[in-house]
């Protein structure tokens, strides 16, 4: 026998069938005797600065632009064909003009705030603009994210962002510009050992028997590292300490081969490969290991290249950009969408937050989680 309060209870969710609102903003027209013309009442700042689309859609809009890569014609189809809005290509462009404007100054903080950081993680990738080749920047910091776009992949853009008095270090690979930059203004650089061991894989299948010995031999001395690394849980602080020193100590052995067992190479062969990794480790080699003393340094530059991954299928999805303004866009609302994935928080509420306060005249909201 049942009892009575016994219950089966299933759950549906389901779209509105017009999944949106239209407000219609009335202002009444007064004639006036003395100027013999019609004088109206004003309409509210927020709505004259929102026009058609009100803070959410405009945000809906960022959003599908900004992280589903959603181009302005496949945008103007779901609002034609799913929401039963039509509105055109150029609008929607300006709505993104619009969140660009909002997202500003939340923008230019986390940019001023780069030279304060003690370490960052930087990498680029290749952008274009009109067919013209532009990079795109990643400068990951322990709490945000932010992107530059620049035609340059130089060290100027480091010097621009970072100045010559930066005092932090850098997480990078060993592309020259931030050797450049960190022989000019001193500063300190963890390499990356993930781009090395990929370097180093090379090595082991180069057709040449001794560059496949050589990288052989490094390769397994790189992966007594990592091994070592995820090991330390298990390991006591001073035992980690000592598998990491023993670990290094067997790298440099095998990068430095050719000077410590030159007898090993007849006549002085050493093929160009070789000699390249041994003079890097040689005259760069401390910068492979920097993390060992610095506990809050990462071995590689993974977290950096995480971050930029949504970006790169954003340039295999879409075209680029077209100009100054566009690039204003994509800068912004990459580094909304980066820093709000770090922070586990929704880009979309922040783009609305931001959005509202942009059309009602207020501050807008920081993308830090303390600002004070």
């Amino acid at each position: 026998m049942l009892l009575a309060d016994e219950q089966k209870i299933i759950q549906q969710v389901e779209l509105m069938g017009k999944p949106f609102v239209v407000t219609e903003h009335v202002a009444q027209g007064y004639w006036c005797e003395g100027c013999q013309s019609y004088h109206y009442g004003a309409f509210p700042p927020e709505v004259l600065a929102g026009g058609l689309c009100g803070p959410r859609l405009t945000s809906f809009v960022s959003y599908l632009k900004g992280k589903l890569h959603g181009s302005y014609s496949g945008i103007q189809d779901l609002f034609t064909d799913v929401l039963g809005l039509k509105v055109s290509r150029g609008y929607l462009a300006k709505l993104m003009q619009k969140a660009a404007r909002a997202f500003s100054a939340p923008y230019a903080e986390l940019i001023d705030l780069l030279p304060k950081q003690t370490h960052l993680n930087i990498d680029e990738t290749g952008h274009k603009e009109k067919g013209v080749p532009y990079w795109t920047w990643c400068f990951r910091a322990k709490a945000f994210i932010a992107f530059k776009i620049d035609p340059s992949r130089g060290s100027e853009v480091l010097m621009d962002i970072l100045g010559q008095d930066y005092s932090g270090t850098l997480g990078a690979d060993f592309w020259g510009a931030y050797r450049k930059y960190a022989r000019q203004c001193g500063v300190l650089i963890q390499f990356c050992l993930a781009h090395l061991v990929r370097e180093v894989k090379y090595l082991c299948d180069f057709p040449e028997p001794s560059v496949q010995r050589y990288g052989q031999a490094l390769l397994a001395e790189l992966k007594g590292l990592f091994g070592a690394l995820h090991r330390r849980a298990e390991l006591s602080a001073k035992a980690f300490a000592r598998a990491l020193a023993i670990a290094e100590a067997k790298i440099w052995e095998a990068a430095l081969e050719p000077a410590l067992h030159p007898r090993r190479y007849p006549h002085g062969k050493i093929h160009r490969l070789i000699e390249n990794l041994a003079l890097r480790f040689h005259h760069h080699g401390e910068g492979y290991f920097r993390f060992i003393t610095s506990p809050e340094i990462q071995p590689t530059n993974n977290s950096v290249e995480q971050a930029m991954r949504f970006v790169v299928m954003d340039r295999h999805m879409t075209q680029g950009t077209r100009s100054q303004r566009g690039r204003d866009v994509c800068e912004r609302i990459w580094t909304v969408i980066a820093t709000c994935a770090l922070q586990k928080r929704s880009a979309y509420d922040w783009m609305h937050q931001a959005i509202c306060a942009h059309f009602n005249g207020q501050p807008i909201p920081s993308l830090l989680l303390d600002s004070s």
